[in-house]
């Protein structure tokens, strides 16, 4: 397959880079300036067109949970108004096209992971615009696939494994949130993911294929579970590691309220597209194998 994807430096998209050609398909990186997302909707139609591809992965978003409050026009403008456009240059190629969107979209009151038809409701900026862009695609095209992920971690990018593996470099004592619980996902299974369902999509025109679906790792933790995980896993080829101690999501105040469950249900994409990804703790394991070995452990936090 021939396949374009959003975005020049996501996570995904490097992964997607990665996992793509070791899979025997071409994969196209568009972003800036080719492709801007906040940019005029009828150059973002043209530059996906002129890709004649396979398959569209609209992966670029805007990410920034907190400053997308006070930066709502920027946020509205990426992750809805150019998925939009992404959506109606797939309808007038005629190829299927794999939207990725997020846990945001829910307010984590829910007891049990969330399920697909479950009602969003988000709670800050960012989630609204997601949810914004998962509409207007699902309403643009009807040969889509979203897929809703979280707690994305990878080899590359800001991250919270990297900014994990940074603190304990310098301290003997990591404090993090153990009352919020999701599904710490690696990028790069996100990736072989996709890529399945992409190959399903342009081979088979059943619409059970399309449309809305729950891609994460296998298992789910808190925050502070998973960055146990991180050090164990450095710890056994010779990385930092730190000890954790448990706080309070009220202890960790940010300006938007993080999702106390952002666990999602992936049962139906292993039902219908065959797909399920690996148990966190084993994907946690290799990335920190590869961070460790090339002394990459500075970045961000991101969820």
């Amino acid at each position: 397959m021939r396949i374009v994807v959003t975005g020049r430096e996501g996570q995904v998209v490097r992964s997607l880079l990665e996992r793509g050609p070791v899979a025997g398909h071409e994969v196209i990186a568009l972003g800036r300036p080719e492709l801007d997302l906040a940019g005029d909707a009828a150059a973002i139609v043209n530059a996906v067109e002129s890709a004649r591809v396979d398959v569209i992965v609209s992966a670029a978003a805007y990410t920034a949970v907190d400053k997308a409050e006070s930066d709502s026009d920027a946020a509205f403008a990426v992750n809805a108004d150019g998925p939009g456009a992404v959506a109606k240059a797939a309808r007038k190629l005629g190829v299927p096209l794999i939207h990725l969107s997020t846990d945001y979209v829910f307010d984590g009151s829910k007891d049990a992971p969330y399920v697909e038809d479950d009602m969003p409701a988000p709670t800050g900026v960012y989630g609204a615009s997601k949810l914004a862009g998962e509409e207007v695609v699902l309403a643009t095209h009807a040969n889509v696939a979203i897929l809703r992920t979280a707690w994305v971690y990878s080899p590359f990018g800001a991250n919270f494994v990297k900014t994990i593996l940074r603190l304990a470099g310098d301290r003997e004592e990591v404090g993090v949130v153990s009352d919020q619980r999701g599904n710490p996902t690696s990028a790069l299974d996100i990736a072989d993911g996709v890529l399945a369902v992409a190959a399903n999509l342009v081979a088979n025109n059943d619409r059970a294929l399309r449309g809305t679906f729950h891609m994460t790792a296998t298992g789910a933790a808190s925050w502070a579970e998973f960055a146990e995980e991180v050090f164990a896993a450095s710890a056994a080829v010779g990385g930092p590691t730190a000890r954790v101690r448990h706080i309070g999501t009220a202890d960790y105040p940010t300006p938007v309220k993080r999702p106390a469950n952002s666990r999602l249900d992936s049962t139906k994409l292993a039902d219908i597209h065959g797909v399920r990804l690996p148990h966190w703790r084993l994907s946690t394991a290799e990335v920190v194998g590869r961070l460790v070995a090339a002394n990459e452990t500075e970045g961000a936090p991101t969820t």
